[in-house]
């Protein structure tokens, strides 16, 4: 069976692009979700994918950003869907598709998982010398605040958190299903409790 995986880093942004794509290529199945991807803990749909590949299956994805964050990330999923006689395929890498069912697919994606992170970490540290550079010009301004305790995704995820003793839902299940980061979570419960609402 070919299986599709589409996703994207916010709740904001539109999938549509990358399900059309995984249509076209004759994907059966498309697993999606919105969340980013730099962590693997709560990637319920990718997750749910892997638990249902078997031998023979292939996993199509639009751009290997959208399958894995960081090369070990790629290498790991792709060891496993290796051991498992499960295909990956990439449609757009470099403008070309990769299929590492074949040896050259292999080696290209493991090669360009490197460069792609190789080119992140290039970024982070133009950015960390751009801040630097503004904070030294005085016109850094920080990254503008996203919550307020107005914020409905936020309001419910700290309405779910108080009530964990009836809901029994753990901070990943809120944090999942509000799409409210940890991070946020855990500082706007802590300002209430400080300060009030």
């Amino acid at each position: 069976m070919i299986y599709g995986y589409a996703r994207v880093s916010s709740a904001t942004q539109n999938l549509d692009a990358q399900v059309a794509q995984l249509t076209a290529y004759g994907c059966q199945k498309i697993f999606h979700e919105k969340l980013s991807g730099r962590s693997m803990r709560n990637r319920a749909q990718f997750t749910a994918l892997l638990d249902r590949v078997t031998r023979t299956d292939t996993v199509v994805v639009t751009k290997l950003d959208r399958f894995a964050r960081s090369t070990q990330d790629a290498l790991n999923t792709m060891a496993t869907l290796t051991e498992r006689g499960v295909a990956l395929v990439v449609l757009n890498m470099g403008g070309d598709v990769v299929d590492t069912s074949t040896a050259i697919g292999k080696l290209l994606i493991t090669v360009l998982a490197g460069i792609a992170e190789f080119e992140a970490d290039l970024i982070k540290e133009r950015q960390i010398e751009g801040i630097a550079a503004a904070k030294a010009r005085g016109v850094y301004q920080g990254r503008p605040r996203t919550y307020t305790a107005h914020h409905q995704g936020l309001a419910h995820a700290l309405e779910l958190l108080a009530a964990r003793d009836r809901n029994h839902l753990t901070v990943n299940d809120i944090c999942v299903m509000t799409q409210v980061s940890r991070a946020t979570l855990y500082r706007m419960a802590q300002q209430i409790a400080h300060h009030g609402p």
